[in-house]
């Protein structure tokens, strides 16, 4: 009986060598293949990365017009209700700290609105509360940045991950504080990349998820399974207002050189292509002889830009940026938005 005790209790230190958190990091990708591995589970990695997502309130004053209904106020109550009168409205979403010194990254959508008279509030996962103020916004890539007010407090942060690195199947947690009930998390696989028909915006590339996201988990996090920041979770295709898994996260290669402009106090400045781009339709890739119906059609090229001194033309197809693949014009321009400006990249 001791002996068989002895062998269970030393199998259960060989499995734990083998399927422990140290070797999953350093084989991220291993699909399980038994049922033992089926039954991991994801509570030391949520312990590592939950503190630095945070819920962020945003209180704003808005002015209420006069209302039509003045008269038969007066009329029956024989005192006006003249002049317009203030209300409060209440916002909440989430946000990441990216930075030891109290660096929040969210969404433009989470705080819109937000002005001088404004109160933005930040709750960390162990219940205290701080004031933050608005750094940096941007509406066209939906990123905003606040920083936590609180001189010689060091706070926990995620490090980002090269978002390139990751594939359709890679297993990711979003963690965000869904319709106010507080911090939660869910669990789910990459299920596409570059997602770039599902927005307004000109710069948006998504990475989409199965990975349960509702109203509220705006401006969370995305990670992997290293414990490192992949996406901003923005937004989700929805008939009933709640998750059906299909979930889109803004890719951290574009959320970082928007941090650091806010770190380093610049304004955000876009490289320019210097051409006009269209879509390649299917048409268009017949009457080209093209294989494939993917790319950004050069249509047309600005004198002295740096399309035109790199030796484009119109009717051109870029189909790669420095290796990567291009599906249409709103993919290229979020690789531009990636570089830096001044720099040089391979067409």
């Amino acid at each position: 009986m001791r002996g068989l005790r002895l062998g269970l209790l030393a199998g259960v230190v060989l499995l734990s060598g083998v399927l422990g958190p140290a070797a999953l990091a350093q084989d991220a990708s291993a699909v399980p293949q038994t049922a033992m591995q089926m039954q991991l589970t994801f509570a030391p990695l949520v312990k590592q990365v939950s503190p630095a997502v945070v819920n962020v309130y945003v209180t704003r004053r808005v002015k209420r017009p006069n209302s039509p209904f003045n008269e038969a106020f007066r009329e029956f109550f024989g005192r006006s209700n003249n002049g317009p009168s203030e209300r409060l409205e209440n916002s909440l979403g989430s946000g990441v700290l990216v930075s030891a010194d109290g660096l929040i990254v969210t969404n433009n959508h989470v705080i819109t609105g937000s002005g001088d008279d404004s109160e933005i509030r930040v709750a960390l996962t162990d219940k205290r509360e701080f004031d933050a103020k608005l750094i940096l916004r941007d509406r066209q890539a939906d990123l905003a940045v606040l920083r936590i007010v609180s001189p010689d407090t060091t706070f926990p942060y995620l490090e980002f991950h090269d978002s390139d690195d990751i594939e359709v199947g890679d297993l990711v947690l979003a963690i965000g504080n869904p319709f106010g009930v507080g911090q939660s998390v869910t669990s789910g696989i990459v299920s596409a990349l570059a997602r770039t028909a599902v927005a307004k915006a000109d710069a948006q590339y998504f990475i989409q998820t199965d990975a349960a996201i509702n109203p509220g988990n705006s401006g969370g996090a995305l990670v992997n399974m290293k414990g490192r920041l992949v996406g901003i979770n923005t937004m989700i295709f929805s008939r009933s207002g709640g998750s059906i898994g299909i979930g889109f996260a803004i890719p951290a290669n574009l959320v970082k050189p928007f941090v650091d402009s806010a770190i380093s106090g610049r304004e955000i400045k876009r490289p320019w292509f210097g051409a006009k781009l269209m879509p390649v339709t299917r048409d268009i890739a017949q009457a080209l002889g093209m294989i494939k119906v993917e790319g950004a059609l050069v249509a047309d090229v600005y004198p002295d830009g740096p399309a035109a001194r790199a030796g484009l033309q119109p009717q051109d197809v870029v189909v790669s940026l420095d290796g990567r693949d291009i599906e249409d014009p709103r993919a290229l321009t979020y690789r531009l938005n990636t570089k830096e400006i001044g720099g040089s990249t391979r067409v």
